[in-house]
């Protein structure tokens, strides 16, 4: 098959298209892969590493407020649908793969006026505007999470097949990630993490929580602090007391998924992409979401893995040292809460999301 890949300005969008990628070239190598992203986006720089071929084009998104900007924003899209148009004929895809995000926008639109087969993927529980405008045009979705199929239900194709990216941790090597961390296999570590930049009310609730740890002893923490955070959070971590020694400080881990499959517990964001990662390896969490993403969507995202056991959310206005402490210590220190919580999680988790989306893409394309 030939395919394109178009998703961006976070790396939730970016990450699911590069999984269908990596799924659909482990099952044919010959596959052809283009991924037509934003200049100004992330995937500018992501993409190319990933030996994928890039094109780019020139979209921002809307402004929720009246704005001349918003009329430069429409300009944009309709250049950006005639430059896809010329990118999708040179290219001739047999289907083509939005993920979300504004680039989604132009290159959809113009691969559904084209007649070429499209499929979205919506990593939310509520989905974001580009899908919603998107799904008029498509010829198919898969959904993350089975409470946002309500939401595409005049879509002929729609499948809840989970994240691609749960497909990508499986078979992450546990001894390795104990390796990664510095500590003996089978010890019990939970990880805080903030994303591959840290997050800053992560980190000041882990610092104010390390004199704490002292109470659980045998327990050991990972705090991911991000580059920017890791020298001034590592040095109040040291001077604030001597359970620091059982609190173990990295700027960034490159191995995540083999961190994740030694850890026992996690402290995150609710990012759709972790949270599937999460729940194919069957981990407990505590889930602190983001307020500053578009439209809160990583509150609903927390709120379906707590509703369902596998989680419990602290709202940010909520999360301190202390409040993080009594959560950890009450998972951590309960064997059978753990137990419970990580069954849970493996319920919600679909680590063959890959395959029902490669299934979903090749049914389109023979309909086409």
């Amino acid at each position: 098959m030939r395919v394109v890949l178009t998703g961006g300005g976070t790396g939730g969008h970016i990450y699911p298209a590069l999984a269908i990628g990596k799924a659909l070239k482990d099952q044919d190598p010959k596959t052809e892969l283009l991924y037509i992203g934003g200049r100004r986006g992330m995937e500018s720089g992501i993409v190319p590493r990933h030996q994928i071929a890039f094109e780019a084009i020139d979209i921002t998104g809307f402004r929720r407020s009246l704005s001349w900007e918003n009329v430069r924003t429409i300009v944009r899209f309709l250049k950006g649908v005639s430059r896809s148009k010329q990118l999708l004929r040179r290219f001739r895809p047999d289907v083509v793969v939005g993920t979300g995000g504004y680039v989604c926008g132009p290159v959809v639109y113009a691969a559904a006026k084209l007649g070429i087969p499209t499929l979205l993927h919506e990593q939310n529980v509520e989905p974001g505007l580009t899908n919603k405008f998107l799904s008029r045009y498509a010829n198919a979705v898969a959904v993350s999470f089975r409470e946002s199929l309500p939401y595409f239900s005049r879509v002929s194709d729609v499948v809840h097949a989970g994240n691609p990216c749960a497909t990508a941790v499986l078979g992450a090597d546990a001894g390795r990630g104990f390796a990664t961390v510095g500590l003996p296999p089978k010890t019990p570590f939970f990880v805080v993490v903030g994303g591959s930049g840290g997050a800053r009310a992560l980190n000041e609730a882990t610092i104010a929580m390390a004199p704490l740890l002292e109470r659980l002893p045998g327990i050991h923490g990972v705090l991911v602090s991000g580059e920017r955070y890791y020298e001034e959070t590592l040095g109040r971590i040291r001077e604030r007391s001597a359970a620091a020694a059982n609190l173990h400080v990295v700027p960034y881990l490159h191995n995540m998924p083999e961190v994740l499959a030694a850890a026992s517990l996690v402290v995150s964001r609710a990012g759709a992409s972790l949270l599937a990662e999460l729940t194919a390896l069957g981990l407990p969490a505590i889930l602190v979401p983001s307020p500053n993403v578009t439209n809160n969507h990583q509150e609903p995202n927390a709120r379906s893995l707590a509703d369902a056991g596998a989680a419990v959310m602290i709202l940010e206005k909520d999360l301190n040292g202390e409040s993080l402490f009594a959560h950890v210590q009450a998972i951590m220190g309960n064997r059978e809460r753990l137990s419970a919580m990580a069954q849970a999680s493996r319920k919600l988790g679909m680590p063959d999301a890959a395959k029902q989306i490669l299934d979903q893409l090749r049914r389109i394309a023979r309909k086409h």
